[in-house]
């Protein structure tokens, strides 16, 4: 009966025999007659609904690909089908994703990668041995010899053991626990300036205080411009302030791949050290990981190189040293003239660019330009945004997606572009501002 009324559908002869010997005109009467008879069903209701579904998902937002991201995608689309825009490209400065910004992998991750991505090609002559002895170990401690394979809920244990001998590194002698590692499928983003080790105490004094578990994200420990500034881990902080603290303060801080000098935000390779978790807390944390099963085995390897670069002596150390301090000096350059640039134009205030790679000027919006939000439905900086990304191409993230102080506006730019680009971008924002302004003055 479906194959009779598909054919009359498609149009056929009905003079053109069926396949059970009738012709295809009678199969269709047939078809039709019982779909008279037939009662039509309506549909049924959907069982998940905006009603239904638990309000705590309606209620998240992500500012970095929020609103603002998804008209950038639909602009783009229209550039791409021939409408005429006041602009020829999207400049996505709303996430800090450095290759897609143009800035070069660095060779001696890439090298390991492919040599545990493909094995075969620890017999080429054209990988150098360290690169070689890294990829063999991490490939010996994984199931079958291969990134393929499920690791352990909490991560391969040898990449782990890496991460623990790194951090003790860093932290000048302070032990770290291959048990307290977990690692991750990359990190959360942040955008503060680099905090002072006055200002880490005073946030561990009031986390010990009032009894909070204090989360640090740490990605950008890699990512230190200005001269008079370092980075300081909590970790580090919370044992220096003595035993009271560091026996106390339950604290996780997290690392990834993404930042730094890597910039290798799709292997989504990340860790996490847990301090002074209750025993009973970390069996639980143990079972909610093993639901997931693992993060991505090629991530993990990927922090391993990260924790476990080339060291003096070695084959790959020049070369490694060269890539990374000349991305590292490259973003030092881009902060600075993000900083004076932003700081020339009326109604722009930026604060010095220490570290990270993004700038989070603070922006003046007349009262015309704030009612006009409020009858669009927008916050004023998101109203601010849109604009800019409707007028020059631009898209940056507004600043009431970051928490920002009541009755102040603010936007965040990353400055990963090359200093060219850069300083096109910086351009339009300063020559849309002053319109913005003379625009609702």
């Amino acid at each position: 009966m479906q194959r009779a009324a598909a054919l009359v559908r498609r149009g056929c002869s009905p003079r053109t025999p069926g396949p059970w010997g009738r012709s295809q005109s009678s199969a269709a009467a047939e078809a039709s007659a019982v779909l008279k008879v037939r009662p039509e069903r309506s549909p049924r209701e959907r069982i998940l609904t905006l009603e239904s579904m638990n309000p705590q998902v309606k209620a998240v937002e992500y500012a970095v690909r929020g609103p603002i991201v998804l008209k950038a995608g639909e602009i783009e689309l229209e550039l791409q089908r021939g409408i005429k825009k006041p602009f020829t490209e999207v400049i996505r400065a709303n996430i800090g994703d450095a290759q897609a910004m143009g800035q070069q992998p660095i060779t001696f991750l890439r090298q390991v990668m492919a040599l545990c991505t493909y094995p075969n090609l620890l017999n080429s002559p054209s990988f150098p041995e360290d690169a070689k002895k890294r990829a063999r170990r991490i490939l010996q401690a994984c199931g079958g010899n291969s990134l393929g394979s499920y690791s352990a809920s909490q991560g391969v244990n040898c990449i782990r053991e890496d991460v623990a001998a790194y951090i003790t590194r860093r932290d000048g002698g302070v032990p770290a626990d291959p048990d307290n590692i977990y690692l991750t499928t990359g990190a959360s983003d942040g955008i503060s300036q680099v905090q002072s080790r006055k200002c880490i105490e005073d946030v561990i004094h009031f986390a010990w205080e009032e009894k909070l578990f204090l989360l640090a994200d740490e990605v950008y420990q890699d990512n230190v411009y200005s001269p008079d500034c370092r980075f300081h881990s909590f970790k580090k902080v919370l044992y220096e302030m003595g035993p009271e603290y560091s026996s106390n303060v339950e604290l996780a801080s997290f690392h990834s791949t993404s930042k730094g000098y890597m910039g290798e935000c799709g292997y989504r390779g990340g860790y996490m050290e847990v301090i002074n978790l209750h025993p009973e807390i970390k069996g639980q944390l143990v079972k909610l990981l093993s639901v997931r099963l693992c993060p991505p085995v090629s991530g993990q390897a990927a922090m391993d190189i990260v924790v476990n670069p080339p060291v003096p002596g070695e084959e790959s150390f020049e070369q490694f040293s060269r890539e990374k301090e000349s991305v590292l000096g490259n973003l030092a350059k881009k902060a600075k003239l993000t900083e004076d640039l932003f700081n020339q134009v009326p109604g722009i205030h930026c604060n010095p660019l220490q570290g990270a790679m993004y700038a989070f000027p603070r922006i003046f919006i007349p009262a015309k330009a704030v009612e006009a939000a409020q009858a669009h439905k927008m916050a004023p900086d998101m109203f601010y945004c849109m604009k800019l990304l409707e007028e020059t191409g631009i898209c940056v993230v507004p600043g009431s997606g970051f928490g920002q102080r009541e009755g102040t506006y603010h936007f965040r730019m990353t400055i990963l572009p090359p200093v060219e680009k850069l300083k096109t971008v910086l351009q339009k924002v300063k020559d849309f501002h002053i319109k913005f302004l003379e625009k609702y003055a």
